[in-house]
């Protein structure tokens, strides 16, 4: 594969857009597109929006992100896990307010978009990701986890059950008994065909579309019938409005106030590490490099743009995103003729999508929840770390059954509560203190023979590498464990941070050996660690001639004063 350069930073406001490449960019918008198509229908129904609603998310996501995103290749559009979420967001707001919870609904998602443009001007894009792999892929397979579920109703011929993944657990049986056999056989098929398309015929195309095409005509001719149980046909999409969509102004209730910033915070964070995810893979296949803070920006203009005319939220698509760039897209262009290519196909062929099966849609969407599973980490997770995994199961738990902030909030707890006790273990060991030549301290032969003759009474503590509060615990039993002596010498010459709780405790190790008459010795310290402690004050205790010195000067004068 031909490798590029990173994009020129010519233009602050516009992605790299070229004209150097245009039949490859043309080429790889019209891949996307025909990608786009069959994902942004299943995600609009199975959002309970509506079609047009995926239509015109994948459309105004795609263009804004595109024109101005920080990652040149990216395709950004509905995702399966910002669908869920949104699903959720849906479902909660129509539940309380049947008149206006549609439009409170896309209010979130204009809500997460100014997040999102909120978090790239504060430069936040390379903390975005910064979380423990095992909640990550909790999160997301929590997330494949729900969107399966939520199809089962549709994949057996019937309305996504009121209350959720309860909601759809509960009815399960009573979904089975009364299943609709066309639309079972339609989604069926449609699932064999996106699993076991040849090769071959992926390179001419997509599964989905395949699938798409295949299970309309279908439903048009053997599989169109009433069935004999309920005396219904097969479920379609139905009439997708044609022409642009209308403007919707936010919709804000008081009361719900609250509850529309979380679930806005929730979908903007959500969406921030699905696009920044994927623009690391597509770093990794152009060999370019993306600039976060824009990317940001540029996500939350296309999710702004969305929640304005009722679309979708969406994200980076990692699947759009790599056929885009297998089939020639490099610059912004590719992103942006897709997004235009999509808008003709709505304004144009609405009427034949009305005829497109819903069971179908679910099939599609219900292999996205598959595919969204992180399986391969999670046959290995228990080989590699048994609490990584324990955190990875918890955080799917939480995510399926419970709700997806508690999920997130609680998996980073955990995993950072283990983190930082494993932490302090390490540093702790470097905390260390001895009396005699023949200890661990990396001191000078010389060093280690004045200890010698300090025949006890002279203590060396020594403090390396990054001292943060985990390590206070230590520094004051090292210090506990002093029995009798007459010169304690703190070492900070290979400290390479001091943190406020290990300064303090530093300091009260040393005021305690001041009160018990010992002479003390702070050495080594310089630069930041050295301001701290002046900050402190705790150079006060000690005569200046006992902290401007050196280690083998310390200990020197120890050893005298004992003779």
């Amino acid at each position: 594969m031909a490798t590029t350069s990173a994009p020129p930073r010519r233009t602050a406001l516009l992605n790299h857009i070229s004209t150097t490449n245009i039949k490859g960019d043309l080429f790889g918008g019209v891949t996307a597109a025909v990608i786009a198509l069959p994902m942004a229908l299943a995600f609009g129904v199975a959002s309970g929006a509506g079609a047009a609603s995926g239509l015109w998310g994948a459309v105004l996501v795609g263009l804004f992100a595109a024109l101005f995103g920080g990652t040149p290749s990216l395709i950004s559009e509905p995702t399966g896990p910002m669908t869920v979420v949104m699903t959720a967001v849906i479902a909660s707001f129509t539940a309380r307010d049947t008149e206006n919870g549609l439009a409170i609904a896309f209010t979130v998602v204009m809500l997460a978009g100014v997040f999102q443009i909120a978090f790239g001007l504060l430069k936040l894009g390379r903390y975005i990701t910064q979380m423990p792999y095992t909640v990550i892929s909790g999160f997301m397979s929590g997330i494949g986890i729900i969107l399966i579920i939520l199809q089962l109703g549709p994949f057996l011929g019937h309305a996504i059950p009121k209350g959720g993944v309860i909601g759809t657990l509960n009815a399960l049986p009573q979904l089975i008994q009364t299943a609709r056999l066309p639309e079972v056989v339609l989604a069926l098929i449609t699932l064999a065909i996106l699993w076991f398309t040849p090769a071959a015929l992926k390179k001419i195309a997509p599964p989905q579309l395949i699938a798409l095409v295949a299970g309309t005509l279908l439903s048009l001719t053997l599989l169109q019938g009433d069935i004999a149980s309920g005396g219904e046909g097969v479920r379609r999409i139905g009439a997708i409005a044609s022409g642009f969509p209308q403007l919707r102004m936010p919709y804000m209730e008081l009361g719900l106030a609250s509850k529309m910033l979380i679930d806005a915070a929730v979908l903007g964070m959500l969406g921030c590490i699905d696009a920044l995810l994927t623009a690391v893979i597509a770093d990794s296949v152009t060999r370019t490099e993306h600039n976060s803070n824009k990317e940001l920006i540029g996500q939350g203009l296309g999710n702004l743009a969305s929640g304005l005319f009722g679309g979708l939220p969406g994200a980076g698509a990692t699947m759009g995103t790599v056929v885009n760039i297998q089939a020639g897209g490099r610059s912004a262009l590719s992103g942006i003729s897709r997004a235009l290519i999509l808008m003709v196909v709505i304004l144009a062929f609405t009427g034949v999508a009305a005829q497109i099966p819903q069971a179908v849609l679910a099939g599609i969407a219900l292999k996205v929840g598959v595919d969204i599973v992180d399986w391969g980490f999670l046959k290995r997770a228990h080989r590699i770390s048994m609490k990584g995994a324990l955190i990875m199961y918890l955080v799917i738990a939480l995510t399926v059954l419970v709700d997806l902030i508690a999920a997130v909030g609680i998996g980073v707890f955990i995993a950072n509560i283990l983190t930082i006790d494993k932490m302090n273990a390490l540093q702790s060991k470097s905390v260390k203190s001895i009396s005699t030549g023949d200890g661990e301290l990396d001191i000078s032969d010389d060093e280690k023979a004045l200890l010698d003759q300090g025949k006890g009474q002279v203590l060396l503590f020594q403090l390396n590498g990054a001292m943060l509060f985990g390590v206070a615990k230590a520094i004051a039993r090292e210090h506990n464990a002093i029995t009798s002596c007459q010169t304690v010498i703190f070492d900070l010459g290979e400290v390479s941070h001091l943190g406020v709780t290990a300064a303090l405790a530093l300091e009260n190790a040393v005021e305690e050996a001041v009160e018990k008459g010992r002479s003390v010795y702070v050495v080594g310290a310089c630069d930041v660690t050295r301001r701290r402690l002046e900050k402190l004050k705790m150079f006060e205790l000690l005569p200046a001639d006992h902290t401007e010195i050196s280690r083998r000067e310390a200990l020197e004068r120890a050893v005298s004063a004992l003779n």
